[in-house]
């Protein structure tokens, strides 16, 4: 299948704190998302692992 688990990294502090799925045909490009960080304890912008 085209869908595939990815992992979520914040930015800030580079731990790896979600799983997370996308359809890797429909959207090739790295997701970024707005996630909570309990390292950094606050709102992080966490994105794909490569």
């Amino acid at each position: 299948m085209a869908r595939e688990d990815i992992i979520l990294v914040c930015t800030e502090c580079g731990m790896q704190n979600y799983i997370d799925t996308k359809n890797k045909k429909t959207h090739p490009e790295r997701k970024e998302l707005k996630k909570y960080c309990k390292k950094c304890n606050r709102m992080t912008v966490h994105k794909e692992k490569k």
